[in-house]
């Protein structure tokens, strides 16, 4: 082999050499990239996730709410209804001492 054929195959070697190298860097890049996506991807669900969370506890929060609302209706509704109860078995009375039939 000639100097010429040597320094030939040499630098076939270092373009070689060269090329892995872009290609490894390339790839390197690429994964890095993806991984950065990743962590991106991943915030963001992070941050959908609390704010679900403060959704859900604000939704249980009004519930609590209106049943306590529905709950202080009822209570009123009930003791209107034993007020006028008491007061037909007031009446009631008054019409048998009167001689009527209340039925």
């Amino acid at each position: 082999m000639n100097n010429n054929t040597l320094t030939l195959v040499g630098a076939f070697l270092a373009f070689a050499g060269v090329l892995a190298t872009a290609v490894v860097a390339f790839v390197g890049k690429r994964g890095e990239l993806s991984l950065s996506g990743l962590n991106s991807l991943t915030d963001q669900l992070q941050e959908e996730r609390l704010s679900m969370k403060q959704e859900l506890a604000d939704k249980k929060q009004e519930l609590v709410d209106k049943s306590a609302e529905l709950t202080a209706a009822l209570a009123q509704e009930s003791a209107r209804r034993a007020t006028a109860e008491a007061e037909n078995a007031r009446l009631r009375g008054i019409i048998v001492q009167l001689g009527g039939n209340p039925g």
